[in-house]
């Protein structure tokens, strides 16, 4: 390629690419009718570039018609210029694309698309295609002009003859890099491997948000009743899963409505820890346990819901941990009802000296029953949908059963309404709500279709249950500090092993019951290997192409 002697040649750091110019203004002449002519675009066939895996210039060849093209573009220079001094200076300056449109002279893409009639398609490609390296003398920041998008890094200028390397010619036209047929794929794979002396600048391979599919293009396994788009592939990366965290998809509230609340409670702990001392003072401790499993619980539902795309063995896996995190939050809830929320008759009863070694018995329950209820969800969906209910239904019920005692103690007028008992009974409604929710379908089973990314049921389930978490929190740490002098004098305090000791316990236990679990969809998913992963499913494969 001609750029400003026969000598010189563009050599692409990496990807199938053609390099264009768009030639300059030629000055006004009788030839030229007093106007100057407009720059003329060129398109993809002007050259092709055949590079090595290594990027470097290997082959270029003239496409039809490119050289009878250059031919005409340099007796319309001679004719433009005039005298032979002026012809040299002018040859010095033209850069030559060995083909264009027609040679039609258009001001820019829109012009080209404009003139030959394209379709949406056509323009979109284009789009994607063409996009400008070198912006002219006067068209960015400087006289210079400058190299666009970070391309200076990627492509030199090299002569054949020995000698001092070459200075990088300043053009006063804009240069247009045209990505053949092929080109992204080649830039993507040359990168990866890592060769070539020049690296790509990083915004040229733009970051795009992954596409989503309709419920009929999606296996059964990842499919929500009553929701029909909006689905993330199958066999997302796990890149794809975090970048569609920032896209409006069916799981994106699911995931956000927990990840925000997780820094709420956070800042709660944190401003408990400058005010307690959880470190010596024993009483403090079913709260501190309590305040780490509402951060933790929140936290791990959000990427569960993030990463649930990679794969059907992974979507299990990942939800596994998910009703862990549920299992340990109904444990860390028995240990604050069982030392501050329990009724004053009974204190230091069998119940409340074995309350946490039976809600570590009810957690081992709930995450067993809940992670045994995936792999009835496509043969059985309503006998898996009853078995995963009834697995947090029954730690819940054993976990308010003295604030219900305590409840209707007062409302029999045996003790005095508090602050405490509001924020409870709020915790209360919204923990039913949370369960008819999370039942129910509701109301995207009314109207399929309509709440696939804003107001189905999951959706207001994940926030009904943080205002529940929330409320429950406020009654926690009220009954913790009015109630102490109280549990301090009938000797009721909390030891290491009931609190700390408790919480370590179940935790071993539970990630115990999810490894079983998870044992064999790993090595169903290592039997398959990579090569044998399900692919997308054939009409979404059609509509692709």
């Amino acid at each position: 390629m001609d750029v400003s002697a026969r000598s010189k040649r563009a050599r692409v750091c990496s990807g199938c690419v053609v390099l264009c110019a768009c030639q300059t203004s030629f000055p006004s002449s009788p030839v030229c009718d007093s106007r100057p002519l407009a720059p003329a675009f060129s398109l993809s066939l002007s050259l092709s570039l055949s590079l090595s895996a290594s990027g470097s210039l290997t082959q270029s060849r003239l496409c039809p018609g490119g050289r009878s093209r250059r031919l005409q573009l340099q007796r319309r220079s001679r004719r433009c210029c005039g005298s032979s001094s002026r012809r040299r200076r002018r040859r010095r300056r033209c850069c030559y694309c060995c083909c264009s449109i027609g040679g039609l002279q258009c001001k820019d893409a829109t012009d080209l698309m404009e003139r030959f009639n394209l379709s949406g398609l056509q323009r979109s490609l284009m789009r994607q295609a063409v996009f400008p390296v070198w912006r002219g003398i006067g068209a960015g920041n400087g006289v210079g002009g400058g190299w666009s998008q970070g391309w200076g890094r990627c492509l030199r200028w090299e002569t054949d003859s020995p000698g001092p390397k070459p200075r990088i010619p300043i053009f006063d036209y804009p240069v247009w890099l045209v990505r053949c047929q092929g080109g992204r794929a080649r830039l993507i794979e040359v990168c990866q491997r890592g060769r070539g002396a020049i690296r790509l600048p990083t915004d040229m391979l733009s970051i795009k948000l992954p596409r989503l599919y309709d419920i009929h293009q999606v296996p059964k396994v990842f499919r929500e009743d009553g929701i029909i788009s909006g689905y993330r592939h199958p066999q997302s990366s796990a890149l794809d899963c975090v970048l569609s965290s920032f896209q409006m998809t069916n799981e994106t509230v699911n995931i956000w409505t927990h990840f925000l609340p997780t820094w709420y409670f956070l800042w709660r702990f944190s401003v408990l820890c400058s005010t307690l001392n959880f470190l010596s003072d024993s009483y403090t401790w079913p709260l501190l346990v309590y305040m780490l499993l509402i951060c933790v619980y929140p936290f791990t539902s959000s990427c569960a819901h993030t990463f649930s795309t990679m794969s059907p063995e992974s979507r299990h896996i990942c939800y596994f941990f998910d009703y862990g995190a549920l299992s340990l939050y109904s444990l860390g809830c028995a240990i604050s009802y069982g030392h501050y929320v329990i009724p004053d008759s009974w204190v230091n009863s069998w119940l409340q000296q074995h309350f946490v070694t039976i809600a570590v018995g009810n957690s081992v329950f709930c995450t067993s029953l809940s992670c045994y209820s995936r792999f009835l969800e496509l043969q059985f969906p309503q006998r898996s949908k009853v078995l995963r209910t009834g697995a947090f239904v029954v730690p819940f019920v054993f976990d308010t059963a003295p604030l219900f005692y305590r409840i209707l103690l007062c409302c029999g007028g045996s003790c005095s309404p508090s602050d405490a008992l509001s924020s409870h009974c709020y915790h209360l409604f919204f923990a039913c709500l949370t369960c008819f929710l999370f039942t129910s379908h509701l109301p995207e089973r009314l109207a399929p279709g309509r709440f696939d990314y804003i107001g189905h049921s999951h959706q207001l389930f994940h926030i009904s249950a943080v205002v529940g978490t929330h409320f429950q929190m406020e009654g926690v740490i009220t009954d913790m500090l009015s109630r102490r002098v109280l549990f301090m004098a009938q000797g009721a305090t909390a030891s290491l092993a009931g609190t700390v000791g408790a919480l370590a316990l179940g935790l071993l236990l539970n990630l115990g019951v999810i490894g079983v679990f998870s044992a064999p969809l790993l090595r169903q998913a290592g039997a398959a290997g990579p090569a044998a992963a399900p692919p997308a499913p054939a009409r979404c494969e059609r509509k692709e192409q």
